[in-house]
């Protein structure tokens, strides 16, 4: 886990080789200052050599100006290495989910990538600034407070070395019961993002059904049991604190009754016994040493919250998409021509049914294709594997004479356009949605896509025309215009292949038959595939596929199956007959 979060420290390794090196120096210089200040006291003060002073006032002002420029500088190095540290874990791990197939993304969820890519990066960001900083400082505050110490008088350093003891055990026993419950918080926090997620995203729905209350309830629900886990957490952490001040005052309460005796049993001379400068040293280092183990421990603390985060992180980072390109892609396809041989699939390996099973259909390029079917016949799963979307379980799928496995997933993908059930427009006006299906695409080329996907005129009715800035989601534009919108921008990419699945749903039925007027007239040779619920919206294709259950019911013209396709005759006659009363 260490090695694969540091691949993401790179061009910040710099500052964070020079951060413990300033803390190291600025170490250095506050175990001096003691030191410095007992020769003042004990051979300049009480024996009034004016000389001495000024040299040892001399001296520790320099230490004191050295220790605050080391300082300084190490906190500006350990802040600038960890917040470029954090900056190049979220641009890993959002990258990496870029690659992700759409298994990947389901093995997740959005809320918990979310949740990784904000709380989590700050917990290891703060981890990470206090190991280069706090986790070098203890320990070598720790180790030249106590050789100091040693040095000054050692019977009384061992004063020191018995509470070392108690306070590791100390720690050990908080940190292994807090890990498990932090752990535990962070996957609630996916729980919560999630809840927010559903609420705004739905939050027409919720105030259509006046549902305010449940949410609030749910949200609370989970708020309760964050605050529940952190309260348990923090109780136990609350320990770390009375652990160590209890340590600190035992030891200066024995430290200045041994030491007091020391100093009047040799009269104060600092070279007969211990002096009054050296005890103060004494207690210097006691402060050291013990704030050097309370920062230890506070690194401890905040490296158990910070595990789990990072447990998390490195989750994302190493997870690879199931979906790759093949040792030599194949980087261009020849046309539009599509074949599925005995091809089954299955979202889970544990599954215990096929979501499909033994389709085995040919469809030649230009040609029109409509596919009808009940809800959860699989109609959408068929169509996503084309893409590859999701790779097929059994069997092949080829486009253009070529297993889809075969091209360059970019390519494949450029080639085929997709407007899914669900239409996504992004913030951005209405030209910059469009251009999605081409970047590059020109004023005259986007107004002929929305032409034929009968898009251009509301456009035109907007005060800003094709510069009208849409909403997050498209919630400014009704779901037709959205539908339509969505049709545009995949007729830019110019794709052998079109995919519609139910992408027409929200329009009116002549919009609907005059956009397929327009495919037919504008892009014969594009292969169109248009899922559909209503039979009108097919019944002039070349072919339509029948799903049910997972499989292909019949195949054939529209006369072809209402003649001999019971379920499909069923659809077509309840239609004509809800046509008939609606008129």
């Amino acid at each position: 886990m260490v090695k694969i979060l540091s691949r993401s420290i790179r061009e910040y390794k710099k500052e964070s080789i020079q951060a413990p090196i300033l803390v190291a120096l600025e170490v250095v210089m506050e175990v001096v200052i003691p030191l410095l200040m007992a020769n003042l006291i004990d051979y300049g003060i009480e024996k009034g050599d004016m000389g001495y002073i000024w040299k040892m006032g001399l001296a520790l002002l320099v230490a004191a100006f050295l220790s605050l420029f080391f300082g300084v500088g190490a906190g500006k190095a350990a802040a600038y290495a960890s917040a470029g540290f954090a900056k190049n874990l979220r641009k890993d791990m959002y990258y990496n989910v870029q690659n992700f197939s759409f298994s990947n993304i389901d093995k997740f969820s959005t809320s918990s990538i979310v949740t990784r890519l904000t709380t989590d990066v700050t917990n290891v960001q703060m981890a990470y600034q206090m190991i280069i900083r706090m986790a070098i400082r203890s320990p070598f505050m720790l180790v030249f407070s106590l050789f100091c110490a040693f040095k000054v008088d050692a019977q009384l350093s061992l004063i020191f070395v018995g509470c070392i003891p108690i306070l590791g055990i100390g720690l050990y026993v908080i940190m292994t019961r807090v890990h498990p419950i932090f752990k535990r918080v962070f996957k609630t926090y996916d729980k919560l993002n999630n809840v927010v997620q559903e609420n705004l995203r739905g939050i027409r729905v919720v105030k259509s059904f006046v549902r305010e209350d449940y949410e609030r309830e749910k949200f609370g629900s989970i708020s309760a049991q964050i605050y529940k886990d952190f309260s348990k957490a923090e109780k136990m952490l609350a320990f770390n604190m009375p652990l160590m001040q209890f340590c600190m005052y035992v030891c200066l309460i024995l430290l200045s009754w041994f030491g007091a005796k020391a100093i009047v049993s040799s009269g104060g001379n600092p070279n007969t016994g211990l002096s009054t400068g050296e005890l103060m040293s004494l207690i210097t280092y006691t402060m050291q040493i013990l704030m050097s183990l309370m920062m230890l421990s506070m690194v401890f603390v905040m490296i158990v919250m910070s595990k789990a985060s990072a447990e998390r992180i490195a989750e994302v980072l190493t997870e690879e998409s199931d979906l790759k390109n093949g040792s030599n892609p194949v980087m261009e396809v020849p046309d539009g021509s599509i074949e599925f041989e005995h091809v089954a699939f299955s979202y889970s390996n544990k599954a215990h049914k096929k979501c499909l099973d033994d389709i085995h259909l040919k469809i030649s390029s230009g040609e029109t294709i409509g596919i009808i079917g009940g809800t959860g016949t699989s109609k959408s799963t068929l169509v996503q594997l084309i893409p590859r979307l999701y790779d097929v379980t059994e069997g092949k799928i080829k486009v253009g004479g070529r297993n889809v496995r075969e091209y360059d997933l970019e390519v494949l993908r450029d080639n085929v356009a997709m407007v899914l059930q669900k239409n996504e427009l992004f913030s951005g006006t209405i030209k910059e949605n469009l251009r999605w299906g081409n970047e590059h695409a020109t004023e005259e080329e986007i107004r002929h896509a929305c032409k034929l996907s009968q898009a251009d005129d509301f456009i035109a009715g907007f005060p800003d025309g094709y510069d009208t800035y849409i909403e997050q989601g498209g919630t400014n534009v009704s779901g037709g215009q959205k539908q339509r919108l969505c049709i545009a921008r995949a007729l830019l990419k110019k794709p052998k292949i079109l995919i519609l699945d139910d992408s027409t749903s929200a329009v009116d039925t002549k919009t609907d038959a005059m956009i397929r007027k327009a495919f037919l007239e504008e892009i014969p040779h594009t292969t169109k595939i248009i899922i559909a619920q209503r039979i009108s919206s097919v019944q002039d294709a070349d072919r339509i596929i029948v799903m049910d259950d997972g499989k292909i019911s019949g195949i054939g013209t529209h006369e072809e199956l209402v003649k001999n396709n019971a379920i499909y005759r069923e659809v077509y006659e309840s239609q004509q007959k809800g046509g008939g009363k609606d008129e």
